[in-house]
């Protein structure tokens, strides 16, 4: 579960305003009654977190079950809770596994990123995500890893895929797609939706969101966006700014949901891989807007290592690509800042 609660859905609108609908339609006379398509809601668990889907079918069809059926193929591929995933298999030097579409999709949208942001992305940095006891790591934290040890097979440059295979120049390599599959996986399941006739339509999995069309009030998704309050309990929700979007992805990265705090240092779940350290800036959160959940995805959690003027100017220079940033400023206080284009999807 990366960054579920980092964002706040506003579905339960969309809801409010169909009930509302047909209570006045049946106060007309029949015919003036118009047909009324109801906004469907599925919600059920996948990757280690949760998903939802709130959809528009033309002839009301509730997708549900080829929903969960594409999400299955999807963690078959790219979910390390899974022990015979593709992902699981190559992160245990399987000579036999041979890489999919999915992950050949996330590898190279990884490796893009990685290259805009200077390596700040880094999907071979699960050892040590797994080291400083986040993912499947040490949880009681008792001991720091020695990151000099693990630092020689961290490297996006050290991973390449030759006829559908993933290359290790290290087979200690190990690869972590959290930071990338989420955004990824709302993809997917929104071609699925556009494949089955929905046009209006809004997946949320893991706290990450693509939407298309409009909601039930016949208005843009609202998307709020949570202050930066550390956590670690996921209880606390309190929203920074609203946003407005459509046919576009919003994903969030942020330090203060996981972290654990040791000799009254915080420790965040986000490691820089140029340090094998966890994050140590002034960075608090990442929204990020872009096309495609993959590519929102991919850029989020980078930008929690490089830094507020870093993160604008790769805004600047990637076509859609727009960021919300949360952090302190030199006197310790809590400021916001957004690209440019990021202006026209906040709430007047």
């Amino acid at each position: 579960m990366k960054k579920k609660g980092l964002i706040t859905l506003f579905i339960g609108v969309a809801f409010i305003a169909v009930a509302v609908g047909l209570y006045f339609a049946f106060k007309k006379e029949p015919e003036e009654l118009a047909p009324t398509i109801n906004y469907i809601h599925n919600e059920g668990e996948t990757q280690g977190t949760t998903y939802s889907a709130t959809y528009q079918q033309p002839d009301g069809l509730n997708l549900q079950d080829k929903i969960e059926a594409k999400l299955h193929e999807f963690d078959m591929s790219m979910s390390s809770y899974i022990p015979n995933s593709i992902i699981s298999r190559i992160n245990k030097n399987d000579t036999t596994v041979r890489t999919d579409l999915f992950f050949e999709t996330m590898f190279y949208a990884a490796q893009d990123a990685s290259k805009h942001t200077n390596g700040a992305l880094d999907i071979t940095v699960g050892p040590l995500v797994k080291a400083w006891g986040f993912a499947f790591g040490n949880s009681s934290h008792t001991e720091f890893p020695k990151v000099s040890e693990f630092m020689p097979y961290i490297g996006y440059t050290k991973i390449h895929i030759k006829d559908h295979k993933l290359i290790k120049d290290d087979p200690r390599i190990m690869i972590d797609d959290n930071s990338i599959a989420q955004g990824y996986s709302s993809d997917v399941i929104a071609q699925l939706l556009k494949d089955n006739g929905c046009k209006n339509y809004m997946i949320e999995i893991g706290g990450e969101v693509v939407c298309s069309g409009l909601n039930a009030k016949g208005e843009k998704w609202q998307i709020g966006i949570d202050k930066a309050i550390d956590d670690s309990t996921s209880t606390v929700n309190e929203i920074q700014t609203i946003i407005h979007i459509t046919n576009c992805a919003v994903t969030t990265a942020g330090d203060y949901r996981k972290f654990f705090i040791k000799n009254g240092k915080k420790y965040s779940h986000i490691i820089n891989p140029h340090t094998g350290y966890p994050i140590d800036n002034n960075m608090l959160s990442a929204t990020v807007i872009a096309p495609t959940g993959i590519m929102a995805d991919a850029y989020d959690t980078p930008f929690m290592v490089i830094g507020v003027d870093s993160c604008l100017k790769v805004c600047k220079s990637i076509p859609g690509l727009e960021c919300y940033l949360i952090y302190l400023d030199k006197n310790g206080k809590k400021q916001s800042i957004y690209s440019e284009g990021f202006k026209k999807y906040l709430s007047k």
